[in-house]
């Protein structure tokens, strides 16, 4: 007798591969159940990960967790303007609903544990432990346990005839969902490398842009998008859509040094097209119809909300109460914003709300609705104990 079931975050990639083996083989368990759960990459990829999962583990499950992910963590980071040092997030929005997946498929299997492929040098690993363990689980991380490298890796995978999508000259590791694209490894952990055209998916190169911009128009309900161009679009529809239309633009793109939850730096590549105009859409038309006490405290909120997003801290109490705040603020972040599209850049052209905190009348240099001597007596007090300050440090 092993240890009894085993269930194992899968995605068919090298790393949960050879997970599979590794888990009767080093740890002892009797069964390695695998879960691959969509959360919007390639068609392809989630059959491949089935077929895989289906052929080299004792039991396995495909879930389609799509339209919960755009529900529950898309539109919340839309509504947050979540991004994480300059790029919008998608990889930690998608990890703590991966693994929620993964533990009801633990409880309804009888699990004694559950098992990732994270490293243990990344963020996956802690999101993912995160949640795990936060429902009691024991946690088995072979790769990290076992302190593996990818080279290792690639010939087990060779040795137990398990066939993976990479290979040692082009070791790229990609983990991709609707809302956004990551690539790293191989020589792009190297800082200087200047990565090839060969490694981008979803956007165009700068050279390859059209000559000419594109003007899009987005609907926002409540601080959702709600239409692109006019025509009314479910979420998922309208992110795919829109990460064609903006990604032949060369919209989308960050090669970055960022700063891992350990500390860790590391060189990351991604792609964003729709996120990248959602979320500046989406600022732009909050700076219509919020207050300015209401957008200075909001940005605070959006920064600590972005930090414990891509932490994967979902069941922080504090993430709920941010989660609170925004909601209340984007009742009235309804309107349509335009953009213009054009060689790698998103630029606002214009913006309406029938909320908007804005009328023409009132600030326009031709009208006198407000009468501008009023505004002399407001002058007298204003900055007055700086004047004053002055005038002490004068004497």
């Amino acid at each position: 007798m092993g240890k009894g079931k085993v269930v194992l975050a899968f995605s068919g990639g090298l790393d949960t591969s050879i997970c599979v083996p590794l888990l009767k083989e080093h740890y002892g368990f009797d069964e390695v159940i695998t879960v691959a759960v969509d959360v919007g990459q390639p068609q392809h990829e989630v059959e491949e990960a089935t077929k895989k999962g289906e052929k080299i583990a004792d039991r396995h499950y495909t879930i389609d967790a799509r339209e919960q992910f755009v529900r529950e963590h898309v539109f919340r980071a839309i509504k947050a303007n979540g991004s994480y040092e300059g790029y919008p997030m998608g990889t930690a929005l998608a990890r703590p609903l991966i693994a929620e997946e993964i533990v009801a498929v633990a409880k309804k299997e009888g699990a004694v544990a559950i098992a990732h492929g994270c490293t243990g040098k990344g963020n996956d690993q802690l999101r993912f432990d995160f949640i795990f363990r936060a429902h009691d689980y024991e946690v088995v991380a072979p790769i990290r346990e076992m302190n593996l490298t990818r080279e290792w890796e690639i010939e087990y995978a060779e040795e137990h005839g398990i066939p993976v999508p990479v290979k040692k000259e082009k070791p790229w590791s990609i983990d991709e969902n609707f809302w956004s694209r990551s690539i790293e490894g191989g020589k792009l952990e190297d800082p200087a490398y200047h990565p090839p055209e060969e490694i981008y998916a979803w956007t165009a190169s700068l050279a390859d842009a059209p000559a000419e911009p594109e003007i899009i128009s987005i609907g926002f309900e409540q601080g959702v998008p709600v239409s692109l161009n006019g025509k009314k679009m479910a979420g998922e529809d309208l992110i795919l859509e829109l990460n064609a239309i903006a990604g032949r633009h060369s919209v989308g793109r960050n090669d970055m040094m960022e700063d891992r939850i350990l500390g860790l730096k590391a060189r990351e590549n991604y792609e964003h097209p729709a996120a990248t105009v959602l979320l500046a859409a989406h600022h732009d038309l909050e700076r219509l119809v919020l207050t300015r006490q209401e957008l200075g405290f909001k940005q605070v909120v959006d920064g600590k909300w972005s930090e414990l997003a891509y932490m994967g801290l979902v069941h922080e109490p504090l993430y709920a109460a941010l989660n609170a705040f925004i909601d209340t603020t984007q009742e009235r972040v309804t309107g349509t914003v335009d953009c213009m599209l054009f060689k790698g850049g998103v630029h606002i052209m214009g913006r309406t709300s029938p909320l908007a905190l804005y009328s023409d009348d009132l600030v326009s240099f031709d009208s006198k609705t407000l009468d501008q001597c009023d505004a002399v007596g407001v002058s007298k007090y204003f900055g007055m104990q700086a004047r004053l300050l002055q005038k002490v440090r004068k004497n």
